[in-house]
């Protein structure tokens, strides 16, 4: 696309997201819903309470939902995770968990890293 195509495309949107932004702007959902906002964000100022806090209130439940977090392994190392590289020009396989594999080398020497990491299916 040429810079003047896309600057008319740009200009075009602007224009359209305008028109939308001014319909917004008039309509008397929208005033409704920031005075609601403004009026709701003043009593929490002034009880001071924040946002979780409202949630809490209005469905304690929620509260219980969030999922519990897995206490991470003493090593400070994630595992990697298994690959497999499947050669489509001599249908070879390979499974490793990192680079340094002879093999992979010799492929992404060949090929070039690029290519051979498109052969690449994440195993586990």
């Amino acid at each position: 696309m040429s810079l003047i195509n896309e600057y008319r495309d740009t200009e075009e949107a602007i224009k359209q997201l305008q028109a939308r932004l001014n319909d917004l702007q008039q309509s008397d959902k929208l005033k409704k819903e920031l005075e609601f906002e403004s009026k709701l964000r003043g009593l929490m100022a002034e009880y001071n309470k924040a946002l979780p806090d409202i949630i809490a209130i209005l469905d304690p439940e929620s509260r219980g939902t969030k999922p519990v977090r897995a206490a991470k392994p003493a090593t400070g190392r994630r595992t990697r995770k298994l690959k497999q590289y499947s050669n489509p020009n001599t249908g070879e396989v390979i499974e490793t968990k990192g680079g340094n594999h002879k093999t992979l080398k010799e492929w992404k020497a060949k090929w070039g890293a690029d290519v051979v990491e498109a052969w690449a299916k994440l195993i586990g």
